[in-house]
């Protein structure tokens, strides 16, 4: 499905529902799996927490996890530790292109038993579960959190718990702490000093529900329509945390450099336009922490005709496509002069934007989404638009509503 979309309006004043983060909805999903009388509230409905559901609960044979990252890292901690299951899990042709090894060498570290049926440090897995006693191991600090968040989510369930050694300079710090902290909020006791993690390991948790914040990645993309709408545009979207686990909820600080405030209203986050930013300014910023909002943030660069320069973008590229060629490819079919580097990106200013070109997706909700916010400037075509069911199955009826037409 191919949608043309486009807008004749530039002041908004909207107010948007948002489902529950897919990144902690999968996170609670797995710690369900583990102590069952915990219950969830606000599940996202994204396709990745929906198979991630579904394949927690196959005890032998196949287990397809689609495109659908997370999935795959959390579930091969999972089953690697749950004495008894026998399965093989794998995903899209994209999925098995996508490196798993770290947490595979981890996890035999640990002794777990799990064996590459195709080619070795990629998907598929061959994952017998077993009984783990041994408690230490090290990981590389600057590979993605979703590796570490996928250990610590089972740890408490291992024998002697879990203390794992991070080496070198740690990215993503607040997933990985959104992790803890959901095991603290289930009464799991746990510690992060210096690049030392330790959980203790538990037998079993008091009744608890877990009530999961909208996600703040699916936020980004109205910050971004409020930086490219006129002064005075106020979108209000529910139901979000002031002090919140999510480490994309820095977009409340970056997106004052677009001339976009934030303000809440009990769970409801408020956005407003209140200013235009001068063309010479600079947008410079390192993305290490949040890199899921980096095309976002790209994009309203362009859509406002800034400079860019950002950083700490080294994950990208063993995403759902390699983000950084892909931002690169479509942003220059739009006209823009753009470069980039295995970590970084590089936008010039741009003065032009063309109209009615066509937005290659590359199986990336994020791309389809990034890119809906330029039709408040120019009519944009979007390929293959049902991706964004991924995680944000609701997207274009939600752009309808802030006024972006979608044919």
């Amino acid at each position: 499905m191919n949608v043309l979309l486009s807008s004749n309006q530039r002041k908004i004043h909207q107010h948007i529902t948002i489902t529950g983060s897919k990144s902690e909805s999968n996170r609670a999903l797995l710690l369900q799996a583990l102590f069952p009388n915990i219950k969830i509230e606000n599940l996202s409905n994204s396709d990745d927490s929906q198979v991630m559901r579904k394949g927690l609960q196959v005890h032998n044979g196949i287990v397809d996890i689609h495109h659908a990252g997370t999935a795959m890292r959390f579930l091969t901690a999972f089953f690697a530790t749950q004495e008894g299951r026998d399965v093989v899990l794998t995903g899209s042709q994209r999925m098995t292109e996508r490196p798993i090894q770290i947490l595979v060498d981890a996890l035999r570290q640990l002794g777990a038993d799990i064996s590459y049926t195709q080619n070795d440090g990629f998907p598929p897995l061959k994952i017998k579960g077993k009984k783990i006693t041994k408690h230490k191991v090290s990981l590389a600090a600057n590979v993605s959190s979703q590796y570490i968040s996928a250990l610590l989510l089972v740890a408490p369930t291992l024998e002697n718990g879990l203390e794992l050694t991070l080496e070198g300079k740690i990215t993503s710090v607040p997933y990985i702490k959104m992790t803890l902290a959901l095991l603290e909020e289930i009464g799991v006791s746990t510690s992060f000093n210096g690049n030392v993690i330790t959980v203790s390991p538990v037998k079993e948790v008091a009744a608890k529900t877990l009530v999961v914040e909208s996600d703040w990645s699916s936020a980004s993309y109205f910050y971004s329509i409020a930086a490219l709408a006129e002064v005075g545009s106020e979108i209000s979207i529910a139901s979000y945390k002031a002090t919140s686990l999510q480490g994309d909820s820095v977009l409340q600080e970056i997106y004052k450099q677009f001339g976009v405030e934030t303000s809440f209203n009990k769970t409801v986050v408020i956005l407003k336009k209140v200013k235009e930013i001068p063309q010479e300014t600079v947008i410079n910023i390192d993305l290490s922490n949040a890199p899921d909002i980096a095309q976002t943030i790209a994009v309203s660069c362009f859509g406002l005709g800034l400079k860019c320069e950002l950083s700490g973008l080294h994950t990208l590229k063993i995403k759902e496509t390699d983000r950084l060629e892909a931002l690169k490819t479509e942003l220059t079919k739009l006209g823009a002069s753009i470069s980039v580097t295995d970590k970084e990106l590089f936008l010039n200013p741009s003065e032009v934007i063309k109209e009615k070109i066509a937005i290659d997706t590359y199986n990336d909700h994020r791309m389809a989404m990034a890119f809906a916010p330029l039709a408040l400037r120019v009519p944009i075509v979007i390929n293959d638009a049902e991706v964004v069911s991924k995680s944000y199955p609701d997207f274009w009826k939600d752009m309808e509503s802030v006024g972006i037409k979608v044919e």
